[in-house]
């Protein structure tokens, strides 16, 4: 970066103004991009009037300059500050947009007032308020560790303005201490957000969904009686784990979350969750939507025992059941791709829809085909080893076709298989079973859907339970964005903390989401975060020839994108950021 030089005339008078500027590669070549502006120097004494600015001295006491360029005789003034522009600098440059943008989401959720008073009773060093919006800011613009905050991220922001707390306060231990305060917190915090998202977008939690996903945690985790090896999402058996189950209502605004032992089958929770959201909500004839992987006949009946309601997906071997239904092939088609069908049950109390999705279909179609390439080369293969005599044990023979089908689950049961003796000799026939064939078919793309809810067509409880798509958006936000995982913390009591504040980082996410939406934005949450992150402050040191410093805090200029975006989410920058604190130089606001 560096200081342009910009004349005018303007009433027969020249004028000198500046701005910082940096050199960028575009496709046309070297440009230069302006950052900001520094405004007028003045280059005559009769305008010395034209550029004046507040400083502060040492003390903190606000005085009015005029600045002007060394080169220019001027009257003696105690006024007039002359710059010695040859020697202009730039000093920390800070990421200021993200971070701006993330601490106007705390204030908008009001999360400053809630934890500034369950917090900030004590008497400290810096407010474990303020703690707690750098842990969650964090989270939201640049997910890192602990250490990582103090010795990286945080030094390089602007927060060290906006929250009012020096770079030297913040370290890994206040961090950790403040983790330990914020758990005590969970269910009030819930609580607060479901208020504040009906009081900002009017949203509705009488809808439910949830589902249950996995993380995993580095090291042993000898402290945490919770991480258990068992079924892994991220595909790392070899670490032991919890489950999170997260519920969201429609929109995608989250209710509440719990978290289990890494063992814990899924179909176990909802007993806990459907406890735990009546302690803290009350009892409401709630409607729950959750996948098969939730569903048992038992959790159906505790949904009905606590007066709520259900949207469910079945195990795919239920649709056996439908297999007549199937093949009829008599479904309405409620989008191009998709094509529904309504089951009666004869004096029952729930309603079964018959799904079909177009692209569920060809994928599982192109899946099936794979897995038949395989077994039948492993069959065709086990075939002509037996026909040449290099396996004569029939028990060997039967070992391998055995192993075969085991290699092969999904597609075992399409083959009739057995090892026949005859003068000839011993030979392995097979052969696909036609009936099945037609069943595999009939069934790829299909599911199965269950319900105690009354509804005016098969399409809208599809269109309902299609909304669980929000609850999986919402894992994918917290373990990619928001960098849930992995797990580096050993104790119980932090592993937890760490999931609250990333569960303060998705309240961070999905309220900027939704006022974007709001405004019929064309931005998604990640390209604003991204465009505002190149938004920085800088200070500008001005030598004069007495031996002074300015410094100027400017923030860079608003380029097209930033603008709209800061316009669509109702947002102002600041007039001035004032300096912590003045340390033998002359300072200035914006």
């Amino acid at each position: 970066m560096f200081l342009r030089h910009h004349g005018r005339i303007r009433n027969g008078k020249e004028h000198s103004y500046w701005s910082l500027v940096e050199t960028v590669r575009t496709a046309d070549g070297p440009r230069q991009r302006t950052l900001c502006y520094l405004g007028e120097l003045n280059g005559s004494a009769h305008a010395r009037w034209q550029k004046t600015i507040e400083v502060f001295n040492e003390q903190g006491e606000s005085t009015q300059l005029r600045l002007f360029p060394s080169g220019v005789e001027v009257a003696d003034d105690s006024q007039v500050a002359r710059v010695l522009v040859k020697k202009v600098r730039v000093e920390r440059t800070r990421k200021f947009g993200d971070c701006y943008l993330g601490w106007e989401l705390w204030k908008r959720l009001q999360l400053d007032d809630f934890f500034a008073r369950h917090l900030d009773g004590d008497q400290a060093d810096v407010p474990w308020s303020r703690v707690a919006a750098v842990l969650a800011i964090n989270r939201l613009c640049d997910p890192g560790s602990e250490l990582a905050v103090e010795q990286h991220w945080y030094p390089s922001t602007a927060l060290e303005e906006l929250l009012h707390v020096e770079k030297d306060k913040i370290n890994d231990t206040r961090l950790y201490r403040c983790l330990d305060r914020l758990l005590p917190l969970k269910t009030k915090l819930e609580q607060h957000l479901k208020e504040r998202y009906g009081e900002l977008f009017q949203t509705q939690f009488d809808v439910l969904l949830y589902d249950l996903t996995s993380t995993y945690v580095e090291g042993e985790a000898g402290g945490n009686p919770m991480m258990r090896r068992g079924y892994s999402r991220d595909h790392r058996p070899d670490c032991e784990q919890l489950v999170l189950a997260l519920i969201v209502n429609c929109e995608g605004f989250p209710f509440s979350y719990e978290v289990f032992d890494g063992n814990r089958p899924d179909v176990t929770t909802l007993e806990v969750i459907l406890r735990t959201v009546e302690r803290k909500y009350g009892k409401a004839r709630r409607v729950w939507i959750f996948d098969r992987g939730v569903v048992s006949e038992d959790n159906l009946a505790a949904i009905r025992r606590h007066g709520g309601q259900y949207l469910v997906g079945t195990p795919r071997r239920q649709l056996k059941q439908f297999e007549a239904e199937l093949l009829k092939g008599d479904f309405e088609r409620i989008r191009p791709d998709v094509e529904v069908k309504h089951i009666p049950i004869p004096g029952g109390e729930e309603t079964y829809i018959l799904c079909r999705t177009m692209g569920r279909k060809e994928k599982e179609k192109a899946m099936r085909g794979r897995f038949v390439e395989k077994i039948e080369n492993a069959l065709g293969g086990l075939e002509k080893r037996i026909a040449r005599g290099a396996l004569k044990d029939r028990l060997k023979m039967e070992r391998n076709l055995g192993r075969i089908q085991a290699c092969h689950p999904h597609v075992a049961d399409l083959y009739e298989m057995t090892i026949e003796e005859s003068k000839q000799g011993t030979r392995l026939v097979w052969r696909q079973k036609p009936e099945q064939q037609q069943w595999l078919e009939a069934r790829e793309g299909a599911y199965l859907l269950r319900a105690n809810l009354t509804a005016d067509s098969a399409a809208e409880l599809w269109k309902q339970y299609i909304q669980l798509t929000e609850v999986e958006a919402a894992f994918r936000t917290l373990k990619s964005e928001l960098a849930i995982r992995p797990l580096f913390h050993q104790l119980e009591k932090r592993v937890k903390a760490h999931i609250l504040v990333a569960f303060l980082g998705y309240a961070l996410l999905v309220t900027l989401k939704h006022l974007l939406k709001r405004s019929a934005s064309q931005y998604s949450p990640a390209e604003a975060l991204k465009f505002l992150a190149a938004l920085h402050s800088v200070d500008i040191v001005l030598p004069t020839i007495e031996g002074r410093e300015i410094w100027l805090r400017r923030i860079t200029k608003l380029d097209d994108h930033q603008e709209k975006i800061l316009h669509q989410l109702q947002m102002q920058l600041p007039e001035r950021l004032e300096p912590i604190q003045i340390q033998n130089v002359v300072q200035t606001a914006p």
